[in-house]
Parts: C-alpha cells; sequence; structure tokens
C-alpha cells in the first residue's frame, strides 16, 4: 500500500490485479483509496488522482456537512435509534440485566442504572443480537436467490464501511452501526456485500447486478448516507 499527496488531500494506494483504476471517497471522514491495476505507475494513479481533485473534495464536502449523531450520556429519556426508529431510553433497576424495546421506550434492567458504561455495554449488546438475526434472514434469503455460498459473517465496529466482503474465504463482514438503521437500508448492504460473491469490483457488471437483485438500491443508499453518522 502506498499514499500520495494531492494538495492537501491524502491518497492512500493499493494495487492489484485489476484491469481499471477505482476511486472511493468513504464515510465518515471522507477517506479517499484508489485501487488500482499493478501495471499501473504510482506517477499514473498520481496524475488521475489530480483529475478527479474537484469531485473528490466535493464528495469530503458532503461527508463534512453531514448531520453527526450527538455523543450519548445513556441516561433516562435520551433518543436512541434502533432499525430506523427512535425510542426514549428508559433504566430501570433489576436483579437481572436485559434490554427490550416496549412501546417507544428502550429499556434497559440494569443492575446499576447510574452506570452509563453499563448501560452502554447492554444497548450495543442487543444492537449486536438483533442485527445478527435480521441478518441471518436477509442473507439466507438473497443468498438462495443469487445462487452464491456464505462461510459466515461476522458484526464488529467499522469506521468507513458499512460492510465488506472477503471474497477469497466468502466471509462477509457488517457494521454493528447498521443495527440504528432502517430495514430497507441494511438490506441494500447485504446485497452490496453478496453481489460482490459475484463481481469483486465496483465496475459495469456490479451495477447491473445490483439493479438485477435489489431494483431500489439507489435509493437505499441515499438514504443509508443521508442519515446521521457517529460522532
Amino acid at each position: 500500500m502506498e499514499r500520495i499527496k494531492i494538495g492537501d488531500v491524502e491518497v492512500e494506494v493499493t494495487f492489484k490485479d485489476i484491469k481499471n483504476l477505482h476511486l472511493s471517497v468513504h464515510p465518515p471522514l471522507g477517506k479517499v483509496t484508489i485501487s488500482s491495476p499493478e501495471f499501473y505507475s504510482l506517477e499514473k494513479v498520481r496524475i488521475y488522482a489530480a483529475t478527479k481533485l474537484s469531485w473528490i473534495k466535493k464528495e469530503q464536502r458532503k461527508f463534512r456537512n453531514q448531520d453527526r449523531e450527538l455523543p450519548r450520556d445513556y441516561i433516562n429519556q435520551e433518543s436512541h435509534f434502533f432499525l430506523g426508529t427512535r425510542y426514549l431510553l428508559s433504566l430501570q433497576e433489576s436483579k437481572r440485566n436485559s434490554v427490550s424495546i416496549k412501546g417507544r421506550k428502550l429499556v434497559v434492567a440494569t443492575t446499576n442504572p447510574s452506570d452509563s458504561v453499563l448501560t452502554e455495554k447492554l444497548v450495543y449488546a442487543f444492537y449486536r443480537k438483533e442485527l445478527r438475526r435480521q441478518l441471518q434472514q436477509m442473507l439466507l434469503k438473497h443468498a438462495e436467490i443469487m445462487e452464491v455460498k456464505i462461510v459466515a459473517f461476522k458484526i464488529r465496529s467499522m469506521k468507513t464501511k458499512w460492510g465488506s466482503c472477503a471474497v477469497d474465504n466468502s466471509r462477509l463482514w457488517f457494521n454493528i452501526e447498521l443495527a440504528k438503521k432502517p430495514l430497507e437500508c441494511i438490506e441494500y448492504v447485504v446485497v452490496h456485500e453478496l453481489v460482490h460473491l459475484l463481481e469483486r469490483h465496483h465496475n459495469k457488471r456490479f451495477v447491473l447486478l445490483m439493479d438485477q437483485y435489489f431494483p431500489s438500491w439507489r435509493t437505499q443508499k441515499k438514504l443509508l448516507n443521508e442519515l446521521p453518522l457517529q460522532a
């Protein structure tokens, strides 16, 4: 991996066994990456990046101006999102720790309601459990339709991606923050990563496959990228 600077923009360059250059600007901070064919020189990549500088800066401005989630204190009546719906946190003292949805409340029963670190840990354990359940259903559905095989998937915290796909071993990763987003947006990410099992790169064939298997993907991608990002 190489790093180059075009003006004040840093670009991370990776050389791969591919035919074309692929430029990406990633949320939430506007990180810039280029995947380049192995037969290109670094100088040729630099020239290409320079021709795209105005577009790169426009995309970075979008991310900088995008709404951010306010830092959470994990106290009573605080707003939290789950599957695209806003809930108010309700802390209750209990001998056993648990998290549940009751009406429009996210109820956290805990041995120590004043312990915000514990509350956050419990909420994210709930997010992980419920997101895994949704992902399992969506993956089974779409993998069957697309006739692809999934070895495994995992959920983790990811700074610049909603999901990723290790094509060589058919392993998928999903961002824990998806638990806060609408189901249609989660489904878009699922299909996106599954399509990578059929087409590794974001090329014309990839777009055609997305159109085939999830026709509304552009709408859901736009919605997902306009929702508040994690601070």
